[in-house]
């Protein structure tokens, strides 16, 4: 089954609360009202994901049957709820306290301007939002249900730009659901961060994390045919600039037929299990000639999740990430802080991998070269080079802290490299964090973060915020507002708050 990477398909369903108490009329008022509103958001450009209206709600019973009817939708990933006008909120613990899909609560209603002159108490009692939502913001406080909380206008863009990057955070966590990754061997030996509990990832996530012989890999690699490795180099030829060695004739051609032979081995055995996310490790290649690299990267690429080193958690982050920035520009791939330009009030970092960056990060055509690689014992591999585009972007990492897993965010910006970089022939980025350098790096220590991330040029902070709420996991952000002191603070509160959390 090939894997898709697209919003098409998911809908969000829009939910109005009333009640009986304002008569057959009124009620006829808010179901047209709140079928404008819901046309309005789905029209729109910003609002990716299907809106669906549903019936007007006025008790508790269709309130816990539609939370019901929406767990059981593969289709649905979230609700969108409005009270119109005031809908008691007792009604809606037995529905709320059943969803198990993520909550926008929209504090809207169906004017923009007051018509003042005209306004009597029927126009009051049809229009107070103002304090039904205030009801219904009371109970899923109440309840400590996670939602995002929307104010203003459907017709005003920032409002549906949240709504839009909400819609793509519960599509990574309906993703993150359905999600089967596959680790070819082990993570690298003696490395901490690469560690962690998978059965709890797959109770927090929904991910499910399971390891395979590296020649079970093998073995698909060796079953590609001739003539397909023939079609593959011969799109490798037309999407890059491939060097002249690893052309039809040149003295390494060979070399680029073994990673087109990996690709198809690895793509058959990703798509014959379901897989959206896999992990690879040098320490255990098996039979494989190459340490992957291309394949890996035009796999990131299409949408996969990846993580060098056996690390299946940056796996499960690349495949939300890239779930999450489906149909935008730009793209997610594995990262690793790699060393820094410390020029005092100028300092860089340098970011890459031994070969596993995706070319989502550039609109560039990348060069197809070959080199030697000094860890794995194996052939040189084959892999992209290009440096990522310059423009705003996030690396984010997943921790196991223990007693919980922990996302940690740094708002960056990706620049050009001062100088080129002839003797460094990878996937690469260069970027400044936010607020400084001194400030990121050292809250980002503090954090205890891993080295491993996704870096995101598609979708920002918020979508990494909605989904760090909708998920129920921390979230330490570093952007251009952190300060140390108040960093650490947070760092120390988090861990009292989220081990309370947890009950006993």
């Amino acid at each position: 089954m090939a894997l898709t990477t697209s919003l098409d398909g998911y809908e969000v369903w829009f939910l109005t609360g009333s009640q009986h108490l304002y008569g057959p009329e009124t009620l006829a008022q808010v179901a047209e009202q709140s079928q404008q509103i819901a046309r309005l958001l789905d029209s729109a450009d910003e609002v990716p994901v299907t809106i669906v209206w549903k019936p007007v709600l006025t008790d508790a019973a269709a309130i816990k049957r539609t939370a019901l009817e929406a767990n059981a939708d593969d289709r649905v990933i979230g609700l969108v709820a409005w009270m119109h006008t005031f809908s008691p909120a007792k009604m809606w613990i037995a529905g709320l306290d059943a969803l198990r899909k993520p909550l926008a609560h929209l504090h809207t209603q169906a004017n923009v301007e007051l018509p003042w002159a005209e306004i009597d108490f029927d126009f009051m009692n049809l229009n107070q939002a103002a304090h039904g939502d205030r009801e219904f913001g009371y109970i899923q406080t109440r309840l400590g249900v996670p939602r995002k909380t929307i104010v203003g206008h459907a017709s005003d863009p920032r409002v549906r730009r949240e709504l839009g990057t909400w819609q793509r955070a519960a599509a990574g966590l309906a993703a993150s659901r359905d999600l089967k990754l596959a680790r070819f061997g082990d993570n690298m030996r003696f490395v901490a961060v690469t560690e962690g509990d998978k059965t709890e990832a797959e109770l927090r996530f929904g991910v499910q994390v399971n390891t395979w012989g590296v020649n079970d890999l093998a073995d698909a690699v060796a079953a590609a045919s001739a003539s397909d490795i023939d079609a593959l180099v011969a799109e490798y030829e037309e999407l890059y600039e491939v060097a002249p060695e690893l052309r039809k004739g040149g003295d390494r051609h060979e070399s680029l037929r073994d990673g087109a032979a990996i690709e198809l081995g690895l793509r058959s055995f990703l798509e014959e299990g379901g897989f959206g996310a896999f992990t690879t490790s040098f320490e255990d290649l098996g039979a494989l000639k190459q340490l992957p690299g291309l394949a890996v990267q035009r796999l990131m690429a299409e949408g996969y999740g990846f993580g060098a080193e056996g690390d299946w958690k940056t796996a499960i982050l690349v495949r939300i990430a890239n779930v999450m920035g489906a149909g935008l520009p730009g793209g997610a791939s594995l990262m690793e802080d790699y060393t820094y330009d410390m020029t005092p009030g100028d300092e860089l970092i340098l970011g890459a991998h031994m070969l596993e960056v995706s070319p989502s990060l550039t609109t560039a055509k990348p060069t197809l070269e070959i080199h030697p690689l000094g860890i794995g014992g194996k052939d040189d591999p084959v892999r992209l080079v290009f440096t990522a585009d310059p423009g705003p972007a996030v690396v984010v990492a997943l921790s196991d802290m223990r007693d919980r897993f922990r996302l940690t965010a740094n708002v960056v910006e990706n620049v050009p490299p001062r100088a080129a970089l002839p003797k460094l022939p990878v996937g690469r980025a260069v970027w400044k964090p936010q607020p400084d350098f001194t400030t990121s790096a050292a809250a980002w220590l503090t954090a205890g973060a891993a080295h491993h991330t996704v870096m995101s040029t598609a979708v920002g902070i918020e979508a990494f915020r909605d989904f760090a709420e909708m998920a129920e996991v921390e979230l330490l952000v570093i952007d251009d507002s952190t300060t140390l002191p108040e960093f650490q603070k947070q760092v120390r509160w988090n861990q009292a708050y989220y081990r309370l959390a947890q009950g006993l």
